[in-house]
């Protein structure tokens, strides 16, 4: 189970997880309600839906359901803006250092960062592309897949479901 957080919205994660999707920062909505991908426009519960990850459509205030499915949702930087550009190259920096360290305790099998850019920038690699990453961060095999938010509207919703199935297990392309 989760343990309590001081961070605005807590880490939905356990152990024994195959895959922690890892979010750019929460949305305000998220923040207020308590749950990851909280605003209305956000794909990430239907893309998981669809690339297998769950048996049926959770709804936000269902992400502590994620971990029964290997699943868990976390951040790179805690702090919640209205878009992810607000955030200060140095948060991304801090927030990846810090994330680093989850992952090394909670070791999921795979890490999927849900942004390249948040990638690029926190992680200091700027010509880095979306798919498998070369370098593992906190021991786990790393994706780079694209964000959800209804903000990225040009990855349709069956393209991110057929990306985000890639890091199921049993897939091929997630085993490392």
């Amino acid at each position: 189970m989760t343990p309590p957080s001081a961070k605005p919205l807590p880490d939905v994660v356990g152990p024994g997880l195959d895959v922690l999707f890892c979010g750019i920062n929460p949305s305000l909505l998220s923040a207020e309600t308590g749950h990851h991908f909280a605003r209305p426009g956000n794909r990430f519960w239907p893309a998981i839906h669809l690339a297998g990850f769950t048996p049926r459509l959770l709804r936000p205030e269902e992400d502590l359901e994620l971990l029964r499915y290997g699943l868990g949702v976390t951040n790179v930087v805690d702090r919640p803006t209205r878009t992810a550009a607000e955030l200060a190259p140095e948060e991304l920096r801090a927030g990846a250092e810090a994330l680093e360290r989850l992952v090394a305790s909670v070791r999921p099998r795979v890490l999927a960062v849900l942004g390249i850019t948040a990638w690029r920038q926190g992680f200091a690699r700027p010509k880095a592309v979306a798919g498998r990453q070369p370098e593992r961060v906190g021991g786990a095999v790393t994706w780079v897949v694209p964000n959800p938010s209804g903000l990225n509207a040009h990855v349709q919703l069956p393209d991110l479901a057929r990306i985000y199935g890639q890091l199921r297990p049993g897939s091929g392309d997630a085993a490392g």
